[in-house]
């Protein structure tokens, strides 16, 4: 009988590129099972880009939100779903209710938030010997008496060159192919959910934008509703010169634009890991910069070998804090501009 299971999935966006190593674990380890994955409904481009995995399902609840009768009556709705194991990829209480209510046999998770009873394959966390997050989704699907592969195999999301070039012809990107014109295209990520102690500042990131402009590379800028006023600055200060998408794109167009770039340059954010799992462009490889402050590149690096990490391990770094507790930013303010600009090539 054909394995089927359940993955209740973070709402982190980088998160769940992440979880795509653990897929492809699973598949490797039993090529016939069946994956299915239940995560907030702002994640489901990422899943729809991932060939492991079969049915996604959109939680109907809000971030954050307990909504335990909730829960138990749409765990009730996949009890006959013939799910052997669910894998709880968070810690959380709430996200445990619903494989309990659908009566899944096998729930696998850590302990987290006291889940006993909800968790019945509970796995011991030992964050000195798993450090990073992607070590930590993988483990769950293995065996408790199994190590862990090396390497963990990389996320890699499917992406739509020909879908994506209709999106960015209609938003001003140029396709020509004459000899003379330079299309190289980078693209930039300044924003970061998390805080400001993760973005690096607007007016470098406009430093880099000109200096690819004048070397006659198309500047594209990502970024959410939430990143609008960043983007508008990094724009602004490149004459408007930027091909600015903040706030015009869902995360699925963003996915595809983004496998047009050349390079990429971003903070730790969700659109990092995307950048990392789109290695690709035709036959060429993508560059990568990743910009790390407070945040630990060990703990949650870019898994792509084409990436380069910018991080000065400061004596305070890293502090995990939303806002710099000294004041002074220094992780992010220190790394200049031209540690860059080099990679843009002469």
């Amino acid at each position: 009988m054909t394995e089927k299971i359940l993955i209740l999935g973070p709402a982190w966006v980088g998160d769940m590129v992440l979880a795509q190593s653990l897929f492809k674990i699973l598949k490797t380890n039993n090529p016939d099972c069946i994956i299915d994955v239940a995560a907030p409904a702002w994640t489901l481009p990422l899943l729809e880009r991932m060939p492991e995995v079969s049915n996604k399902i959109a939680l109907p609840f809000k971030h954050g939100e307990l909504a335990f009768w909730q829960r138990i009556a749409f765990g009730k709705t996949l009890k006959n779903q013939g799910y052997s194991q669910a894998i709880i990829l968070t810690n959380s209480f709430k996200s445990a209710i619903l494989p309990w209510a659908a009566g899944i046999p096998k729930r696998t998770s850590f302990l987290g938030e006291m889940r006993y009873g909800l968790i019945n394959d509970i796995r011991q966390l030992d964050k000195t010997k798993l450090k990073k997050t992607v070590e930590r989704f993988v483990t769950l699907g293995l065996n408790n008496d199994e190590v862990l592969p090396k390497p963990i195999p990389n996320p890699q999301l499917n992406s739509s060159p020909e879908a994506a070039w209709i999106l960015a012809s209609r938003l001003g990107v140029k396709n020509d192919k004459s000899k003379d014109f330079n299309h190289k295209i980078l693209g930039l990520c300044p924003g970061a959910e998390y805080g400001e102690a993760k973005r690096w500042p607007a007016e470098y990131y406009a430093e880099v934008a000109n200096e690819a402009i004048n070397k006659g590379w198309q500047v594209m800028l990502f970024g959410s509703d939430k990143d609008i006023p960043v983007t508008n600055q990094i724009n602004q200060l490149s004459q408007n010169k930027c091909i600015n998408l903040g706030g015009k794109t869902k995360l699925g167009e963003a996915i595809d634009l983004m496998s047009l770039c050349d390079t990429v340059v971003s903070n730790d954010s969700g659109l990092m890991h995307v950048a990392a799992a789109l290695s690709k462009k035709n036959s060429s490889d993508r560059k990568l910069i990743a910009i790390f402050g407070s945040s630990d590149p060990y703990h949650t690096p870019p898994m792509s070998a084409n990436a380069v990490i910018e991080y000065l391990d400061l004596q305070c770094s890293p502090c995990f804090k939303r806002a710099c507790p000294l004041g002074h930013l220094n992780c992010l303010n220190n790394i200049k501009p031209a540690n860059i600009k080099q990679y843009l090539g002469s």
